[in-house]
């Protein structure tokens, strides 16, 4: 069940990442999927080293902190992708 998690939560943070990032993204919805899951294991990772991963209610600060980190990678997966894809249209 904790993998569905994990799933679910890459898909909607990588979606909100996407809807915030100016301009049109090229990169897929699997890998957005997965760098949204990254985002969300690095978010908790600043959160508990931040103090805050653990709070009365709603952790909020976690869930910005995850959003913040998944906005980053589909940002760099995106420049990473399309990178690729260009040099292999060149080629």
């Amino acid at each position: 069940m904790g993998w569905l998690w994990a799933i679910i939560l890459g898909l909607v943070l990588g979606l909100l990442a996407k809807a915030i990032i100016p301009g049109k993204q090229h990169v897929p919805l699997w890998l957005t999927v997965i760098l949204g899951m990254i985002g969300a294991i690095a978010g908790n990772a600043i959160a508990r080293a931040a103090g805050v991963d653990a709070t009365a209610g709603i952790d909020w600060w976690r869930h910005v902190f995850q959003l913040v980190m998944a906005v980053i990678l589909v940002g760099l997966g995106d420049r990473a992708w399309t990178a690729a894809r260009g040099s292999r249209r060149r080629a």
